[in-house]
């Protein structure tokens, strides 16, 4: 192993804090380079193909990064967002992650991961893309994810989206507007109205 290439690998680890084989191939080099580092005890294994330096620090949202590096197309929602924008009570134990309605489901050993399926612009609009300690994570905006509680509320529960609701909207942490627009999207206007007119009355 050229000491070049090794250098350039802890870099990317130094500068990223999650990394995988296929940062690797961007470098030009071989993701085998991981596995070599991780024997000589210069990266830890984090979980199946994500690596880390061994002193990186374990931050309140790893499990959360750890999924949006396996997952390239899935974006934190629901209770998982709830709990990252600190809106309500929820304390999930599993990574709620929302994937392209087409998309395969992935295999995650290393957390707990709950999927659910949007489909086209209910998908791709109102994610925010979060540093975290070098780490990337992509969530859906408290606006958005309030209305994504609205159209899956009969698996998190009305009372959930109603809190969340009230929270943000006493945070200042939505816009009416906002809140409208992802509704139209996600097809719950109707279903939301009622519960918007009365945090404005």
């Amino acid at each position: 192993m050229k000491r070049s290439a090794m250098h350039r690998v802890m870099d990317l680890a130094s500068d990223r804090r999650l990394i995988r084989g296929s940062d690797v191939r961007e470098l030009g080099l071989s993701p085998q380079l991981l596995i070599r580092l991780h024997n000589d005890g210069r990266l830890r294994r984090v979980s199946r193909g994500v690596y880390s330096l061994p002193d990186a620090p374990i931050t309140q949202h790893q499990s959360l990064a750890e999924v949006c590096r396996r997952v390239p197309k899935g974006v934190v929602c629901l209770l998982s967002a709830l709990q990252f924008h600190e809106l309500g009570t929820q304390a999930p134990h599993e990574v709620w992650l929302a994937l392209p309605e087409s998309s395969r489901t992935p295999a995650i050993a290393s957390a707990a991961v709950r999927i659910v399926r949007l489909r086209g612009r209910a998908h791709s609009e109102g994610i925010d893309t979060v540093v975290d300690e070098g780490a990337s994570i992509r969530v859906y905006s408290p606006a958005k994810t309030i209305t994504d509680c609205f159209k899956f509320r009969h698996k998190i529960g009305l009372d959930v989206t109603l809190e969340a609701l009230k929270d943000a909207w006493r945070r200042r942490l939505v816009k009416m507007d906002d809140l409208a627009r992802y509704a139209r999207i996600n097809r719950v206007e109707r279903v939301m109205q009622p519960f918007l007119e009365t945090l404005v009355a």
